[in-house]
C-alpha cells in the first residue's frame, strides 16, 4: 500500500487535550512544530489560553505556550491529524477534522483497542497510521499535564511494511519519546489491549493508580486471567503478538489450564514476579476510563474488555472475567456501583 507523502516540516492538529494529547501537543510546540489542538472543553481551553500548558514531568513543571482552539480551524488544512480522544470519541473526531486534512495527509490513531480499523472507514486506509503510546499521562486539573509513566510510541500501517510517511512521523513524535516502526501493528496493538484491559478496567473498578494494586497477589490474579483471555481471541483471529515495550511477552505470561488450578507453580511465580515488575515500573498511571467517568464521559471499557468478548463470542469461546469487568465498569458508570477495591474484591472471588 502507497501512502500520503508529507512534507519534512509538517502542519499538525492534535484532536482532544486530555493527559495525552495535552502532552503531545506541548511537545510538538516545545520543538518548534506549527501545532494547533483542538478540546471541546471550555475550561481547558481558558485554562491554556490565560497560562499556557502546564507540563510536569518528573517533578519538574513548565509551562508551554499552545495553540487551542474549540473545533477543527474550517478554513486551515493539516499535514498530520492526530487522534488522541477517547475510543468512544474517535469516530466522531475523524469526521469533524477530515475536512481540515489536507489532500496527503494522514492521521495517526493514539487510543487504545483496535481503532485503525474505525478510522480506516472513514479516511481511507492509505491515509492511516497506528501509533500505540508506552507512557501514561494524566490532567489532574484543566491544562495541567502531569506525565505519570515514560516511554514512546510503537507505529505502522494497518497492513505492510511501513512506508516513508511513517518514518517521517516516527520521526516528528520524536519529540514526545523514543518512536519505533513496526511490520507488524496488529500484533502490537493486541498485545496492548491485553495490557490495558488489564490495567484499565482494574484501576476503573478499584478507583486507584496502578501501583498500590499491583503489589497485591489476588489483583495481580485477575490481570493474569483478564490476558490470558485476550491471548486466546488473539491467537483464534491468528494474530501475532508482539512484546509489549520489548519486554513483556504475553504468549508467556498467558496463564496455561495447569496454572489456572494449580496452586503454584515456579512458572507461576515467575509470572507473578513479571507483572509486579512491569506495574511497578509503571506504578503512578490512572485509568483513563475512570478519568472519563468522573467528567461524566462514556468509559472505554467496550472498546477493550468488551472488544475481546464480542471476538471471543465469534470464534465460539468464551472471555468470563473480561465480561465481568464490562459489567462492573458500566455499574459504576451509571452510579450503580462505585470505584473501590471491595468490588474488585468481589470481582475476584465471583470469577473464582
Amino acid at each position: 500500500m502507497v501512502g500520503p507523502m508529507i512534507s519534512d516540516s509538517p502542519r499538525v492538529l492534535v484532536v482532544g487535550a486530555g493527559g495525552i494529547g495535552g502532552i503531545v501537543a506541548a511537545h510538538l510546540a516545545e520543538a518548534e512544530v506549527d501545532v494547533t489542538a483542538v478540546s471541546t472543553n471550555a475550561a481547558i481551553r481558558d485554562a491554556v489560553a490565560a497560562g499556557g500548558a502546564r507540563i510536569t514531568d518528573d517533578g519538574d513543571t513548565r509551562t508551554v505556550p499552545l495553540r487551542l482552539v474549540p473545533a477543527a480551524p474550517p478554513d486551515e488544512r493539516f499535514d498530520v491529524v492526530i487522534l488522541a480522544t477517547q475510543p468512544p470519541q474517535i469516530e466522531d473526531a475523524a469526521r469533524t477534522a477530515l475536512p481540515a486534512l489536507s489532500a496527503d495527509g494522514v492521521c495517526v490513531v493514539l487510543p487504545n483497542g483496535l481503532c485503525e480499523p474505525r478510522i480506516a472507514r472513514i479516511v481511507g486506509a492509505e491515509r492511516v497510521i497506528g501509533a500505540i503510546v508506552a507512557w501514561g499521562a494524566s490532567m489532574p486539573s484543566p491544562g495541567h499535564y502531569e506525565r505519570t509513566a515514560a516511554g514512546g510510541f510503537t507505529i505502522g500501517r494497518l497492513a505492510g511494511p511501513p512506508d516513508d510517511t511513517c518514518r517521517k512521523v516516527a520521526a516528528l513524535l520524536e519529540a514526545v519519546g523514543p518512536t519505533v516502526v513496526t511490520d507488524n501493528l496488529l500484533g502490537a496493538r493486541w498485545s496492548k489491549l491485553a495490557l490495558n484491559c488489564a490495567i484499565s478496567s482494574l484501576g476503573t473498578i478499584a478507583g486507584e493508580r496502578l501501583g498500590p494494586l499491583v503489589r497485591v497477589r489476588r489483583y495481580r490474579r485477575l490481570a493474569l486471567e483478564i490476558m490470558t483471555e485476550v491471548v486466546a481471541v488473539a491467537r483464534a483471529e491468528r494474530v501475532r503478538l508482539e512484546k509489549v515495550a520489548g519486554t513483556l511477552d504475553l504468549e508467556w505470561i498467558a496463564l496455561t489450564d495447569a496454572e489456572r488450578t494449580a496452586a503454584g507453580s515456579a512458572a507461576l511465580t515467575a509470572k507473578h514476579a513479571l507483572l509486579l515488575a512491569v506495574g511497578l515500573r509503571y506504578r503512578k498511571m490512572r485509568s483513563s476510563m475512570l478519568a472519563a467517568i468522573e467528567r461524566g464521559r462514556t468509559p472505554a471499557v467496550d472498546f477493550l474488555n468488551g472488544e475481546v468478548v464480542d471476538r471471543a463470542a465469534l470464534h465460539g469461546l468464551t472471555a468470563p472475567v473480561n465480561q465481568r469487568v464490562v459489567a462492573l465498569v458500566h455499574a459504576i458508570a451509571r452510579g450503580e456501583a462505585r470505584s473501590s477495591r471491595a468490588l474488585l474484591d468481589r470481582l475476584f472471588d465471583e470469577t473464582r
